[in-house]
C-alpha cells in the first residue's frame, strides 16, 4: 500500500537520482513517485504544477499535503533512513534548513550540474 506519493521534477538529474535511490530502497512499495512532467501527473489535479515545480510536494496516505524537507524526511523514514534527515526537522534547525532547501530548490539545475555533470535532461524526463 502506498503511504507517500512524491511529485518531483523529472527534468532535474539530481532529483531523478534521489527518486531512483528511494525506489531502490523501497522493497515494500510504500512510496510512489510521479514526475510532474509526465502524463500520470494529470491524475492529481489537486497538486498545482507550478508550485510543485518550485517546492517538492507529496501526499501522504491520508491525502495530507507535505512540502519540501518534510517530504524528504518522510520518504526516507519510510525506507528506514529517516534518521539521516531527522536533524533537519529539529525545532532549532528546521527554519534554517527550510531556507537552505528553498535556495537549493530554486537553484537545483546548477546543483545538478555541479554534482552530476548535467543541468537538465534532454528529454521530458531523466531516465532512471
Amino acid at each position: 500500500m502506498t503511504k507517500l506519493t512524491v511529485f518531483y521534477d523529472g527534468t532535474c538529474p539530481l532529483c531523478a537520482k534521489e527518486m531512483a535511490a528511494l525506489i531502490a530502497r523501497d522493497g515494500k512499495g510504500k512510496i510512489k513517485t510521479v514526475d510532474i512532467y509526465s502524463d500520470e501527473f494529470q491524475l492529481y489535479p489537486q497538486i498545482d504544477a507550478s508550485a510543485a515545480n518550485t517546492v517538492l510536494h507529496a501526499l501522504d496516505e491520508n491525502n495530507q499535503l507535505l512540502l519540501g524537507l518534510d517530504v524528504t524526511h518522510k520518504a526516507w523514514q519510510l525506507v528506514g533512513k529517516g534518521w539521516l534527515y531527522a536533524p533537519l526537522r529539529w525545532r532549532w534547525i528546521k527554519p534554517i534548513a527550510d531556507r537552505c532547501y528553498l535556495y537549493f530548490a530554486k537553484n537545483r539545475y546548477c546543483f545538478s550540474y555541479w554534482l552530476t555533470g548535467q543541468a537538465r535532461c534532454d528529454s521530458k524526463s531523466c531516465s532512471r
